[in-house]
């Protein structure tokens, strides 16, 4: 029997630069930044007060539909975007509910820590109170406090509930499952579900993440903890990966979601293929060699049965840390030294965590379909501990095949390989 493959039928994008494909692509393109001042809440007295903010995004022009808008208050924000970016790209993919066989229909979301809104726990905090700060009367908290609560609070906030909704909405009752390691869970969700619909327990997917770090209290957690860019006065040139000015990574939000579908299905129902995803690896870099990328790419490259040298451009993590980007550069020169572009797509968006690594993809399956890679943008210095050739100018798309990395602070790597479509 002749190895099941995975296409990509769907796309569906929301990121700082545009709530579609083609805005998200018109902003690539063009060379525009979407990192801005924040808008959602007042961060003027926070160390940092800009991120990647989605332009215009309204929850319930987002999810319009009957079902839809009844579940809406029981999602955190992160859960909005991406249950409406998985619409989305089910659209795209030309299907409508009841077309696919619910047995064979799964989903496959990335996704990490979601804080809670202020307003959810302000009443029950306050009604808590001792009258010392920081400290709570136990008998208060349970006569007063508990009641105040919601009593569905909690199912707004786990990092499960995106492939809930989303499988509740598109009646899928396939494989389904949720990965919660932030930066890379976006990949690795999509690697997965790679794996099930080459083991043939799945015809098609959505697969992909959401993710926000625009929270008021998410942001308080990441300027006390992270290794943020504090570039107040200009925004748009924070997020600089592999630039030897770097000073640390962009909060952003945002969701990639793809319609992930074996082949054969995706012909049969006359489906347009955007791309097929035709390797997939991960593996731990224990002490940031680079060493644990160079085997997740390895193997990654072995099963899609090419060279480094074949590869068009390596769309890189590239967070914008000055220990991350040393880090993933080491491991990127092991893989194809300083012959092959790298862009790092961060430049625009800032980090979506979970999300980052598919509206990635979704960035260089775009430049496929147009022929042009974009730019890095603000990488103006070279570092020599970045010893990487980073693609600082638009140039035409040359090869068949691109190399996704992402990866977490502790070292988890996933790497994804993806070819062109060229209707073989």
């Amino acid at each position: 029997m002749a190895a099941r493959r995975a296409v990509i039928t769907g796309i569906g994008v929301s990121t700082p630069l545009g709530l579609d494909a083609a805005t998200y692509w018109a902003g690539l393109i063009e060379g525009r930044s979407g990192v801005r001042p924040l808008t959602l809440f007042d961060a003027s007295q926070y160390p940092v007060t800009f991120g990647g903010e989605l332009p215009g995004f309204e929850p319930r022009k987002a999810l319009s539909g009957k079902e839809e808008r009844k579940a809406l208050k029981m999602m955190a924000r992160p859960i909005t975007i991406g249950v409406a970016c998985a619409s989305a790209a089910f659209a795209d993919a030309g299907l409508a509910k009841g077309k696919l066989d619910p047995d064979r229909f799964g989903v496959e979301f990335g996704s990490s820590l979601i804080p809670t809104d202020l307003d959810d726990l302000t009443a029950a905090a306050l009604a808590s109170s001792s009258g010392v700060p920081g400290d709570v009367d136990y008998a208060k908290w349970g006569k007063e406090g508990i009641p105040a609560i919601q009593p569905l609070w909690m199912l707004k906030y786990l990092p499960n509930m995106v492939a809930c909704h989303t499988s509740i909405l598109h009646d899928a009752r396939g494989p389904n499952n949720s990965i919660t390691e932030t930066d890379v869970a976006g990949l690795l969700a999509m690697g997965e579900a790679f794996r099930i619909l080459q083991r043939d327990c799945a015809d098609f997917f959505l697969c992909g993440a959401s993710d926000s770090k625009l929270n008021i209290l998410s942001l308080a957690r990441h300027c006390l903890f992270a290794d943020l860019s504090k570039r107040n006065a200009e925004p748009a040139k924070a997020c600089r990966p592999f630039d030897r000015g770097r000073d640390g990574w962009v909060v952003s939000e945002g969701a990639g979601v793809f319609g992930l579908e074996e082949l054969e299905h995706a012909k049969k129902r006359g489906a347009r293929i955007d791309a097929e995803l035709v390797g997939f690896g991960s593996a731990f870099d224990r002490d940031f060699s680079g060493d644990g990328i160079l085997r997740a790419a390895k193997a990654a490259l072995k099963q899609a049965g090419i060279e480094p040298s074949d590869l068009d451009h390596v769309n890189a993590h590239g967070q914008s840390t000055l220990d991350g980007d040393a880090w993933e550069a080491r491991g990127i020169a092991k893989i194809v030294g300083r012959d092959v572009p790298v862009f790092a797509p961060k430049s625009y968006l800032g980090c979506m965590s979970s999300a980052g690594a598919p509206a990635e993809v979704a960035a260089s399956i775009l430049a496929f379909r147009h022929g042009t890679l974009p730019a890095t943008l603000n990488y103006e210095t070279p570092d020599p501990a970045c010893p990487i050739q980073v693609s600082r100018e638009p140039r035409p798309i040359t090869k068949r095949y691109f190399l996704k990395l992402s990866m977490t602070e502790l070292g988890q790597v996933g790497a994804a390989v993806f070819q062109r479509w060229e209707g073989n």
